[in-house]
């Protein structure tokens, strides 16, 4: 019923959120024709954002949507925000390609999306960084980025770069080379505002969270939802991280040793703002918090086991 409704202001709509299910083929199929309708009707949109609900099917590549947000690149050039960070899908070279060909004015882009195959290549980044001088978010996987990029990042006529979203998730990313640490050095020293987002999953072998987590990465924010030591990248956080990190996210067991190195990142990391840890942690935990991060908003640090979902506590 979207089209019929929606016709008549095609060619005002300039951004435009998106919510489907994709195991519902009539919520599939009104979002893919309002897509294609938008690809052909609104030169003027300037940010989409897509986000599926409920369950992806099984061996559903997609193609239906990803064609309409392949028609969408080719044709709102003025477009400046891409998010597809909720669509279940594999994003691929050709996308991105599509992209940099069809929206030179992008602003954000956000492609580190849910899907466990990385099919993102460094050169296709490579192109659209050079294709869209003006972007200045950029969300990745971690294996679809590069030393060249971040170098072209650092370049002296690139405008401000604000925030770059990494995922780590995925096969690629495991086997994905390591990232400088003077590449990042050096792309600090260019955009001393940047912040950087980590997420990294539980496919991740400790070598390669210790090969992520470089000391000179402006670390914003910090999801660690890995299934091996969780102590060591808490304490390396609380270390390098103390001047830029405000959110931290912990998914792990409860440990006398994690309860210290919590301790030990609410003492250093005193502008944090939110966090969260999803498993059972002793009162000096939440007392350190507390009492030495005054700019803390919000933070789930439970002392008793409760019913899952476990819902973050304001600060007043």
């Amino acid at each position: 019923m979207l089209l019929p409704y929606l016709s008549a202001c095609l060619d005002h709509v300039h951004n435009l959120r998106l919510e489907f299910e994709p195991s519902k083929e009539s919520s599939r199929r009104a979002a893919t024709e309002l897509l294609i309708a938008l690809a052909g009707r609104s030169p003027g949109l300037r940010g989409l954002r897509l986000e599926c609900r409920g369950e992806k099917p099984f061996f559903d590549a997609g193609w239906d949507v990803l064609d309409a947000v392949h028609g969408i690149c080719q044709a709102a050039h003025a477009l400046h925000h891409l998010d597809l960070r909720r669509l279940p899908f594999t994003l691929d070279d050709a996308l991105v390609l599509q992209a940099a060909r069809g929206c030179p004015e992008l602003r954000s882009l956000f492609l580190n999306n849910g899907t466990l195959v990385g099919s993102i290549g460094p050169g296709s980044v490579l192109h659209l960084l050079e294709a869209c001088p003006r972007l200045s978010v950029l969300g990745l996987h971690l294996a679809s980025l590069s030393r060249t990029a971040l170098e072209a990042l650092a370049a002296s006529d690139r405008a401000p770069f604000k925030l770059l979203a990494l995922r780590c998730a995925c096969p690629e990313d495991i086997r994905a080379p390591p990232l400088p640490n003077e590449a990042w050095e050096a792309l600090r020293r260019r955009h001393p505002g940047l912040a950087v987002e980590l997420e990294l999953e539980p496919a991740l072998p400790a070598e390669n969270v210790t090969r992520i987590l470089q000391s000179a990465v402006p670390v914003a924010t910090l999801r660690l939802c890995i299934s091996g030591d969780t102590v060591g990248p808490v304490r390396f956080a609380a270390l390098h991280y103390a001047a830029t990190l405000r959110v931290l996210e912990v998914r792990a067991a409860a440990s006398a040793d994690l309860d210290a190195a919590l301790e030990l990142l609410a003492a250093r990391c005193t502008r944090l703002r939110e966090v969260h840890c999803f498993c059972v942690v002793r009162p000096s935990v939440l007392q350190a918090f507390l009492a030495q991060c005054p700019r803390l908003r919000s933070y789930t640090l439970k002392l008793t086991r409760e019913p899952h979902p476990w819902r973050p506590m304001l600060v007043a």
